[in-house]
């Protein structure tokens, strides 16, 4: 027995070793996530995990859309004061969006700002529909953009990234796309980092959480549908030096945005030593994996966590009430400097530094009175009509809109309606109150006018 203890310790190491050694050549897709950071100016990777594995893109996909809409105006095919009109195809679209119902118009500039800030889908199809044609005829102009780019592993069939088995991309096409935005379109790169924007009544922040937190951050843009998990395409600049992080399939919004700060850090803090580290080339040297894209479906939307197919998340809407957590953190992030001793989880619990929202409208282009009166109108269309002392009986009018879950946004439709499609259903309960004053006007000689209400308010 003695005899065999250095066979089978010998044996133990040699299967340690085998899989020690697996574990370092197969692609870790096990904890479905990917990892990336590049130099902005060179394409130098600084560090690369799974980066080449296909990935659903969800909202990310919006960014293609941006580029291509902003090259059409770079080459003069339509400007951004071009007024464009949402279309039943757009107006079907499923949330997160503006809710804008057919025939409402909108300039290129504002649905440009509602698709990047609100990450709206409505205003995804609004373009593309004003710059191809069809929702088909702009899916092949990006992914003519992505060939020309060098995206390789990257296919696109709508232009918001909702829900399709054939939009398809990767962490490295993602930060080549990222790095295109910068060097061809560097007068519009202002839309990728944009803190928040305010329709009518309703301030939106960005859903990258980045963005008014992390010093230095100036893009891009947050993605999430169940297959893909919580995507984020980032960048920050510091003392000169722009880095782009990408992170796919994170489990939170709040993860996502750690994730790419901690990655950010890492970049900037190890430029000193990268002479000992080994290269790991460009990003567009990086070798595509054949694959098919993971789907965490189960692991994102299985029992308890029903989410939508959007990136208005939880923890962005958390964010978008309000915290008031900033305290001292604000102070260094207005100097430019990084909170001393605060982590990256610690860094996206804070508020966002304070900044002015960027109104959007509906209709053309406004300056001065003009805009302040649509804007004015826009928040009229917001306003709940009502007399009463509780805003939530007063709300009941024969129009249908007694939804007040969302009493800035989703009043009832009218010029600039933004309130969804069904939010009239279940507006038909008799109410007892407003029947009152009907009978008082008419009263029959045959009935009690109290026996009246409930028939005359069945039908809303």
């Amino acid at each position: 027995m003695h005899l065999l203890r250095p066979l089978l310790c010998k044996s133990s190491l040699s299967w340690i070793v085998l899989v020690a050694t697996l574990a370092v050549v197969a692609p870790r897709v096990a904890h479905a996530e990917a990892l990336l950071v590049v130099e902005a100016d060179t394409g130098k990777v600084l560090q690369a995990e799974n980066a080449t594995y296909p990935w659903y893109p969800a909202s990310v996909t919006k960014l293609m859309t941006a580029y291509v809409t902003l090259k059409a105006v770079k080459e003069g095919r339509i400007t951004l004061d071009t007024l464009l009109t949402v279309s039943p195809v757009a107006a079907s679209q499923s949330p997160a969006k503006m809710g804008f119902r057919p025939g409402i118009q909108v300039t290129v500039d504002n649905a440009l700002k509602m698709m990047l800030v609100r990450s709206a889908n409505d205003m995804a199809v609004v373009l593309a529909e004003g710059v191809g044609g069809s929702i088909d005829g702009f899916s092949a102009q990006m992914n003519q953009a992505a060939q020309q780019l060098g995206m390789t592993q990257t296919s696109y069939v709508n232009p918001n990234g909702l829900p399709a088995d054939g939009q398809i991309t990767s962490a490295r096409d993602l930060a080549i796309l990222a790095r295109a935005i910068i060097h061809d379109l560097p007068e519009y790169e202002y839309f990728v980092h944009i803190p928040s924007i305010r329709y009518g009544r309703r301030v939106t922040q960005n859903f990258n959480k980045l963005i008014g937190r992390y010093p230095g951050a100036d893009g891009f843009k947050t993605g999430f549908i169940c297959a893909s998990g919580y995507n984020l395409v980032a960048s920050a600049t510091r003392n000169g030096r722009r880095l782009i992080a990408v992170v796919l399939g994170a489990s939170s919004g709040t993860m996502r945005a750690v994730r790419a700060a901690q990655l950010l850090e890492r970049g900037f803090a190890n430029n000193s030593l990268s002479w000992l580290r080994p290269s790991l080339g460009t990003v567009d040297n990086l070798v595509p994996i054949d694959a098919s894209p993971p789907n965490l479906r189960d692991e994102m939307c299985s029992g308890k966590h029903h989410k939508p197919a959007s990136d208005e998340d939880e923890d962005s809407v958390a964010s978008n009430a309000g915290a008031d957590t900033g305290g001292p953190a604000l102070a260094f992030f207005a100097a430019g400097l990084q909170p001393p001793m605060m982590k990256p989880s610690e860094l996206m619990a804070t508020a966002p530094a304070p900044s002015e929202p960027i109104v959007v409208y509906t209709g053309p282009t406004r300056t001065g009175a003009a805009l302040l009166a649509a804007v004015a109108a826009d928040v009229e269309e917001q306003t709940p009509r009502h007399h009463g002392r509780k805003s939530r009986v007063a709300s009941k009018k024969p129009d249908g809109d007694t939804k007040d879950a969302e009493p800035k946004s989703a009043d009832k439709p009218a010029r600039h309606a933004n309130a969804k499609p069904d939010a009239s259903k279940g507006a038909d309960k008799p109410d007892a109150k407003p029947a009152k004053p009907k009978t008082a006007a008419k009263p029959r000689p045959e009935s009690k006018p109290e026996s009246k209400p409930a028939p005359k308010n069945t039908t809303g």
